[in-house]
């Protein structure tokens, strides 16, 4: 049997937060998730533990479920967060005619792999990706859903879908070489010299015949 609360209050299910985690609401949910942004960039997804996220934001486990739910969804929360400046790629066929768009979004995604603020938690992401089964799961969950469907959908052609997916391949991949895998030259090529050659071959795979 439960022991009452001091001052005969009801007793607070495991797993909800206090009254003063609830009071902080979206602070505690970023502080856990920050946290466990920091535990993945540095174990990975396999040896990342809700508990070790836990201790490192100061919590019990059971609140970063309360928040989140399984280690997947809390994976997949901190992805959502570190991609946000590549999720906001789509916009980049917004600013603008479709007919240099390529130069736009090509130039977009480097910008993003270039900043060294963006770079370190992309390069944890998808280090996770390529190692664990269920973290490549997510992450190719949210690019569909998040950055292939909206670009798709700004798209005027029958093979809208397809052409999306053609140009987050050759952007994707691209990148793979040069900031995980870091083969060479690409690693250390000029990114101006990579955006000039790669900008005509993701405008060919949006508007091309």
């Amino acid at each position: 049997m439960t022991d009452p609360a001091p001052g005969g209050a009801a007793p607070r299910r495991r797993g909800r937060p206090s009254r003063t985690q609830s009071a902080e609401g979206p602070a505690m949910r970023d502080r856990i998730l920050q946290a466990a942004r920091a535990e993945f960039s540095a174990r990975g997804y396999e040896k990342t533990s809700v508990r070790g996220i836990a201790k490192a934001a100061g919590v019990d486990s059971a609140l970063v479920h309360h928040y989140f739910g399984t280690k997947e969804q809390v994976f997949e929360a901190s992805i959502a967060v570190a991609f946000a400046p590549a999720l906001d790629a789509p916009a980049a066929i917004e600013d603008g005619p479709l007919d240099d768009v390529g130069e736009r979004l090509t130039r977009f995604i480097f910008g993003v792999w270039e900043n060294p603020a963006t770079r370190l938690p992309l390069l944890a992401i998808v280090r996770s990706a390529v190692n664990n089964d269920t973290a490549a799961a997510v992450f190719r969950r949210l690019i569909a859903t998040q950055l292939l469907a909206r670009m798709a959908g700004r798209i005027d052609k029958a093979d809208a879908e397809l052409r999306a997916e053609l140009a987050a391949a050759q952007l994707v991949g691209t990148a793979m070489l040069r900031y995980v895998i870091q083969v060479e030259p690409l690693a250390s090529a000029d990114p101006e010299a990579i955006i000039a050659r790669i900008a005509p071959v993701v405008q060919a795979h949006l508007t091309g015949p």
